[in-house]
């Protein structure tokens, strides 16, 4: 499908997904800069709705993305972690909200691989481990969907994963397309 099909294929799909469509709408209730819905609760919803599974299968979490330079400490973005505890209680699954300005600070420690600082969420989205997963979404001012899909949605809507290679996120991508593959065996996996 062309580009602008698959971008409306994609907002139909969110629209026709009430979890997702109740999490944009109460994210902007968060005032955080810079903040979207990505990964896992996108990519995954698009596979069972292209394959009739129920609408969860596979969804581990909500992923909510922000940026905020202004204050780096784990107490600043922990308060925002506990805001959206609140305004996504009753949700079906866990959210998890993280301040894209600080995984410099910790994922070194935690990956064992340097990560240079971002300036946007988006710049964020453009190091998923595969691009495959690199989208995101949000509603704009007038409450229509917006989508970050730097890599396009060809490999998403073709059940392919494929390795995104601007950091070493080699092992991420491989257990991600191995636990992928267990759920949705009608996908391709490209080796790192």
């Amino acid at each position: 499908m062309p580009a602008a099909a698959q971008a409306a294929a994609l907002r139909g799909i969110i629209r026709a997904t009430p979890m997702l469509l109740t999490v944009l709408e109460r994210l902007p209730e968060l005032d955080l800069p810079d903040s979207w819905l990505v990964s896992g609760a996108i990519y995954n919803t698009v596979w069972n709705h292209l394959t009739g599974r129920p609408p969860l299968t596979g969804i581990n979490d909500i992923d909510l993305f922000y940026f905020d330079a202004s204050d780096l400490s784990y107490e600043a973005e922990d308060t925002a972690i506990k805001a959206a505890d609140r305004i996504f209680a009753g949700l079906p699954l866990p959210v998890q909200l993280r301040n894209q300005a600080r995984v410099h600070l910790w994922y070194p420690e935690r990956f064992g691989e340097p990560y240079p600082a971002v300036t946007s969420s988006r710049e964020a989205i453009d190091r998923f481990a595969s691009l495959t997963h690199a989208v995101g979404a949000r509603l704009d001012r007038a409450g229509e969907i917006e989508l970050y899909a730097p890599f396009g949605l060809d490999d998403l809507f073709s059940f392919r994963i494929v390795p995104n290679r601007r950091i070493n996120n080699r092992a991420t991508h491989e257990k991600k397309a191995a636990r992928a593959r267990g759920v949705w065996p009608e996908i391709v996996v490209e080796a790192w």
